[in-house]
């Protein structure tokens, strides 16, 4: 039986390994992902030379989707709550500290907040216009804290988005993420079940946060599952979700396509990631949020273990360690 401290551990290898995986494939078409890289994109690779954020970058290297999911660990495992002003705090740190402001690195709406929170703007109106999927990147630790809680998670994904994305279409699509995840951990692998929590998730969260634009978070689910539902062909599918769902920055475009692709790979995290990362669009974005999603559902164990080799020896990570402190919180909550 996969343990409660696996399955956070599968979920944060998850994150990791898609981040790395769609590293290079990062903001490409189907296309140019082909014509750079040839065949499927299956393991870690560098950065192609000139590319357009992840120049330089080496073979299993992540970026900013699983250095800010990190910093929301630490922000639970050291504060053992969601504290939106410490979240920003810690944001704002850590952009200065990568040159983020002077490079592509940040998203669009965690840009905009972060530049506001640095010139004196109050946490509370900082994030009323973010509405991009940099929220549901970041969010799995706070899928694990909420432990498949409805109210609670929801309520702590609208405290963590506070700062960066505080609309209800981010807080709805950052839930629906958060409630696989802690619904996993808690036990739950059941892909109708989880999906379900999910769409439970999004109706809430979309009361949460200043009421923003946007297309239906569910309509497009709905969407993405009946494409990921109407073909055994992966590449059928894969060109169907790009073309029709979109894999974009958008949260209207990025949850709908993750849950798409967690449909089809059936919770298995390599397939889900390989998916992903070859899909074109915001691809470790996307291969992170999904990898995270099916590692909570399969735990650890699923995971080739010169994937999580490679992930610890070219970034430091630590990551069963933030696995058990993690477990730790979750147990004091409960």
């Amino acid at each position: 039986m996969t343990s409660l401290k696996q399955r956070i551990h599968g979920c944060l290898v998850g994150v990791a390994a898609g981040d790395a995986m769609g590293m290079p494939t990062s903001l490409m078409s189907p296309g140019s992902i082909r014509d750079t890289f040839g065949a499927e994109v299956r393991d870690f690779l560098p950065a192609p030379e000139g590319h357009v954020i992840h120049d330089g970058m080496v073979a299993g290297q992540i970026t900013d989707d699983t250095q800010q999911t990190l910093l929301l660990a630490d922000a639970l495992i050291e504060t053992g709550h969601i504290d939106p002003q410490d979240i920003a705090n810690r944001l704002l740190q850590w952009a200065e500290s990568m040159g983020a402001f002077d490079s592509m690195l940040l998203g669009p709406s965690s840009l905009r907040a972060l530049y506001s929170i640095r010139s004196g703007a109050p946490i509370e109106t900082s994030g009323v216009a973010g509405d991009t999927n940099g929220a549901t990147m970041r969010i799995a630790p706070v899928g694990i804290y909420g432990h498949g809680e409805l109210q609670e998670t929801v309520g702590a994904v609208a405290a963590a988005c506070m700062p960066t994305h505080y609309t209800n279409i981010a807080i709805a699509g950052a839930s629906a993420v958060a409630m696989i995840i802690g619904s996993a951990i808690r036990g739950v692998n059941d892909l109708d079940e989880l999906l379900g929590c999910a769409m439970q998730a999004v109706d809430l969260g979309m009361t949460k946060g200043n009421t923003w634009f946007g297309a239906s978070i569910k309509s497009r689910t709905a969407l993405a599952l009946e494409i990921a539902g109407r073909s055994d062909d992966k590449l059928e599918v894969m060109r169907d979700l790009y073309e029709t769902v979109g894999a974009g920055v958008a949260t209207t475009e990025t949850v709908p396509v993750c849950l798409g692709m967690l449909r089809f790979a059936n919770g298995r995290p390599v397939e889900a990631i390989r998916m992903a990362a070859n899909l074109g669009g915001d691809c470790d974005t996307t291969a992170s949020i999904v990898g995270g999603m099916c590692g909570a559902i399969a735990g650890i164990s699923a995971f080739p273990s010169q994937w999580i080799d490679t992930l610890e020896e070219v970034n430091d990570l630590h990551l069963e360690k933030y696995a058990t402190e993690l477990a730790q919180v979750v147990a004091k909550g409960r």
